[in-house]
């Protein structure tokens, strides 16, 4: 069975993107959010209280719409109540099984996932690692001012505010999304430090961006793909991803809104900002806090 491939980012790092783009690749299956590993097993999906990344609802319709597409080959009304029927029917399953289930019925493909919850509390991660130990892993980041600008663009912050980032002043407390993207980035670190650096790769989010051909190339080749003109051209269209685009009415997200509404992938140049400056979300003319300079400095800002 083929070691899948997990992107680890903060949310807003471009994950949507790359993870549509490199799941186009004709020896892979894109799969949007499943969220599996935030979980031990599958019916806590349906009986939690909250979730730190948006409603209980939207954290399953990753799931949803992956088993439509990939048992009825189709993402419709009928195929997600098939695809509700097939988790009732595994809901005391831990969601180390249904995750091997899936990836076993897409064999030869390589999967390829992005959920942003996953680096929110190393115990995912370590889920993870211990249902497939063969995983490989592309730490994909974004300057944390670009990052952190994207959040609070995003409902305001509710990101942010789920994960506790928040900076309490003498008189107030304030939304500080740096706190997050800094706490996400040391889960991905320290968790890498124990996976072999062969199954390990780390790409700044501004080169993809500025050169999406050259890194997906590199990409393919640390994974063993094709790197093929005809191949390279199909992952320069996130766009045909069977998930690019919002699901039905009882299953619509599964992936990033702003992806959903506008999946193509569109040539620019990112501008990597200054560390040293005020921040845009702050009224009080602060900047970057030092551990999150540090940080930036060690992934390569």
């Amino acid at each position: 069975m083929a070691a899948p491939l997990f992107l680890l980012a903060p949310p807003r790092s471009y994950t949507s993107l790359f993870n549509a783009m490199l799941g186009q690749h004709p020896q892979c299956f894109g799969l949007p959010e499943l969220c599996l590993f935030n979980v031990d097993r599958l019916i806590d999906l349906w009986v939690r209280d909250s979730d730190e990344m948006g409603s209980e609802a939207k954290t399953r319709h990753g799931l949803l719409r992956a088993v439509a597409e990939i048992y009825a080959g189709e993402q419709t009304m009928q195929s997600v109540r098939m695809a509700l029927h097939w988790c009732a029917a595994r809901q005391e399953c831990t969601t180390a099984d249904v995750y091997r289930e899936l990836v076993a019925q897409i064999d030869p493909l390589v999967a390829v996932e992005k959920s942003p919850a996953y680096t929110i509390d190393p115990k995912r991660l370590e889920r993870i690692r211990a249902c497939f130990p063969d995983a490989r892993y592309l730490h994909l980041t974004r300057h944390p001012v670009g990052q952190c600008k994207s959040v609070m663009s995003l409902y305001e912050g509710t990101y942010a505010v789920h994960v506790n980032s928040i900076d309490f002043l003498d008189d107030r407390a304030i939304i500080e999304p740096q706190y997050a993207w800094h706490d996400a980035n040391v889960n991905i670190l320290n968790f890498l430090d124990t996976v072999p650096a062969s199954q390990q790769m780390r790409i700044r989010g501004e080169d993809m961006m500025n050169d999406p051909k050259k890194h997906l190339v590199a990409i393919c080749r640390w994974l063993g793909l094709r790197t093929d003109d005809a191949a390279v051209e199909q992952m320069m269209h996130p766009e045909r991803s069977p998930f690019a685009c919002f699901g039905p009415l009882d299953a619509l997200f599964g992936n990033d809104p702003n992806f959903l509404s506008g999946p193509t992938f569109r040539p620019h140049t990112v501008k990597v900002p200054s560390l040293d400056k005020p921040v845009p979300w702050r009224e009080d003319g602060q900047g970057l806090k030092p551990e999150v300079v540090a940080l930036a400095r060690e992934l390569g800002y």
